[in-house]
């Protein structure tokens, strides 16, 4: 059985490209065919693609195309449909809802889409961007949207199967396209850096009163981060940290200026960490006292799971897939307002739960790479059975 990956492009380290990662190394012998392959971008995480076969486009010869992805997600249709794909049964498309790379010509093979979300920017979602503040700009991707709106619908005919990320990508597939899909939930890193029985809870002196801090060093801070773009709220966590005199650490890359706008409102408590390597940002986790997660409209949410599979809980925002991973006042709580006056009641609530880490550490487990590698498998023997 030939098999083929597909991806949207290579330029950063995110969920989407941690389900890549996976599927490659499930099918280690299958090409990567993307637009661009951008190594120089991605950090500390550049040598994970160093040794695939990566076909890339000729998008990869434009100068500067570095700081076109924006853009050349209008020819990605076209560049995608160009793509020589004929000598293979079975071809992955992993699409992170910024491109077009259902757009194929796959002749007789089987094309089954593992879907992060469809184009959020098409759909009404919230963005990194902020391109309706400008009229003109405004103007112009009204129309555009629309139109892309019909090639992506037109893609959408071509995949014989979906797979979602969550049930609330699932939704938006049978909404947008009106299609099925098969849930999988992506691979997440669920080793745990602490023994269980290593984590003790601290009480204090008043016996009515618990709180969440266990004793692992250095648990004095929140911890946020991941991909810094607006959708994911990191000023409002910036807000209300510094509101309530909390130390809070924040790593990850900004994006489009937005990790500048961070530092200028952040307190002196507040640390900006960069982009860090796997091994650091568990360290982070685990010692750190909740992880916050403000993001609006989140297909899935690797990182809340990451955080609970150190034992952390998470105080999040109830919207999207984190719905789907994190069990309220049992691994973690939920605030319902975008409004720093809701992050900061639900950060007092948090502080006066108990909340046992074994149980953050179980819910992690069910949506191990194991788990993701034995249910993607399945479902694709499955489907190559019937073709």
């Amino acid at each position: 059985m030939r098999i083929a990956l597909v991806h949207d492009y290579i330029k950063e380290y995110g969920g989407a490209e941690r389900v890549l990662e996976a599927l490659h190394e499930l099918y280690p012998d299958a090409p990567v065919y993307t637009t661009v392959y951008l190594p120089q971008f991605l950090g500390p995480h550049k040598e994970r693609f160093k040794d695939w076969k990566i076909h890339t486009s000729w998008l990869q010869y434009i100068p500067m195309k570095g700081k076109l992805i924006s853009p050349f997600r209008i020819l990605s249709p076209f560049v995608f449909g160009n793509f020589d794909l004929s000598k293979y049964d079975v071809i992955i498309v992993s699409a992170t809802g910024a491109y077009f790379p259902n757009s194929l010509d796959k002749k007789k093979a089987v094309q089954i889409c593992y879907c992060h979300t469809p184009p959020r920017y098409l759909y009404g979602y919230a963005t990194a961007r902020e391109w309706k503040k400008n009229v003109i700009v405004k103007a112009f991707a009204t129309v555009a949207n629309h139109l892309l709106r019909m090639v992506d619908y037109d893609a959408s005919k071509n995949v014989d199967y979906y797979i979602a990320n969550s049930e609330e990508v699932k939704g938006r597939i049978h909404k947008f396209y009106r299609k099925d899909a098969v849930v999988i939930y992506p691979p997440v890193d669920v080793s745990i850096k602490y023994k269980v029985s290593s984590i003790k809870y601290e009480k204090e002196k008043d016996e009515n009163r618990h709180n969440t801090k266990y004793l692992i060093p250095n648990t004095a801070y929140y911890l946020a981060g991941g991909r810094l773009a607006r959708p994911k709220h990191i000023d409002l966590i910036v807000n209300a940290c510094r509101e309530l005199k909390v130390p809070l650490k924040i790593f990850g890359k900004g994006f489009a200026g937005y990790g500048d706008e961070l530092k200028k409102i952040a307190s002196p408590t507040t640390e900006f960490l960069g982009e860090v390597s796997d091994e650091e940002k568990m360290d982070l986790m685990a010692n750190a006292k909740a992880f916050i997660f403000a993001s609006e409209d989140e297909d899935f949410g690797i990182v809340p799971v990451e955080a609970m599979a150190q034992g952390t809980p998470v105080i999040a925002y109830r919207s999207g897939g984190v719905k789907e991973t994190v069990v309220d006042r049992k691994t973690g709580v939920f605030f319902d307002d975008l409004t720093v006056e809701s992050l900061k009641k639900a950060i007092k609530q948090f502080s006066n739960l108990v909340i046992d880490p074994k149980d953050c550490i179980k819910q992690a487990q069910k949506f191990s790479k194991e788990r993701f590698l034995k249910e993607v498998k399945e479902f694709v023997d499955a489907r190559v059975a019937r073709s």
